[in-house]
């Protein structure tokens, strides 16, 4: 069985952080450090969107602007985890937040490239 299962979420005050945590179990992830990462976000009433991804090797990251220089993601392969440090939060961060995992490795913005997707783990910023 494969699973990706998020943890971390939760209540914040605006210009708080949270650490979310995405860990990979399951035979297809034997091979986990081939696996590129995602992290993706949904609010209410809105399309799922692309927050921060990291390739293979952890050696190339990207985000999406409206949260550059304030979230990070990392990797550790060994244990088969995946962060995203929030920092400075703000109440528009307020959503599901998701991880995924796509077998091309390479870094990507694109839902349709991953293959495996966690359940969400909620994540509300209070003003």
């Amino acid at each position: 069985q494969v699973q990706l299962v998020e943890s971390g979420g939760g209540l914040v005050q605006a210009g708080g952080s949270l650490r979310l945590s995405c860990e990979a179990s399951g035979g297809s992830f034997s091979s986990f450090s081939s696996y590129a990462m995602g992290w993706f976000r949904q609010a209410p009433g809105k399309e799922r969107e692309f927050v921060a991804t990291i390739n293979r090797s952890g050696g190339s990251t990207y985000a999406t602007d409206s949260v550059k220089g304030r979230f990070t993601v990392s990797r550790d392969n060994a244990k088969k985890m995946v962060y995203l440090q929030m920092n400075s939060l703000k109440p528009e961060d307020t959503a599901a937040y998701y991880c995924a995992a796509g077998r091309f490795g390479s870094a990507s913005r694109y839902r349709y490239e991953y293959d495996y997707w966690g359940q969400g783990t909620q994540v509300t910023v209070s003003s």
